[in-house]
């Protein structure tokens, strides 16, 4: 039980705090990335975990890799298949079908200095 209470509030904690970085940036946002957050911020928990003495550098790329793959796999879902128009990249330089570009995996890595640092507060915690 005490499993399942601490995967949701990681859950809740990513899916809100990445529809509030949506709210301010986009001035909107999508229950789809509520979810993809949640996700997100659940399974880069995890792994931050897992490898605690891994460079800081190198976690932030995981993590913006990790978030960039989510957000292909979720754009393909939502955007492209349902034709929910979440959002679109495709004005952006080097984009993939629109869902994702470098810019913005550039900005999920810097996003993961936080989200490190959240996570590490969390990991003393939540043991």
């Amino acid at each position: 039980m005490k499993s399942i209470r601490k995967n949701s509030l990681l859950f809740i904690i990513g899916g809100v705090g990445y529809s509030l970085i949506e709210l301010i940036w986009r001035q909107k946002t999508h229950w789809t990335m509520a979810v993809t957050g949640g996700t997100c911020f659940s399974v880069l928990f995890k792994l931050y975990g897992k490898f605690k003495n891994m460079n800081l550098a190198v976690r932030c790329i995981c993590g913006g890799m990790i978030i960039t793959t989510a957000e292909l796999v979720c754009g393909c879902i939502v955007n492209l298949k349902f034709k929910m128009n979440v959002w679109d990249y495709s004005h952006q330089r080097l984009n993939f079908k629109g869902q994702i570009c470098p810019l913005y995996s550039f900005l999920w890595i810097l996003l993961c200095l936080p989200i490190n640092a959240i996570c590490t507060r969390l990991q003393k915690k939540l043991k």
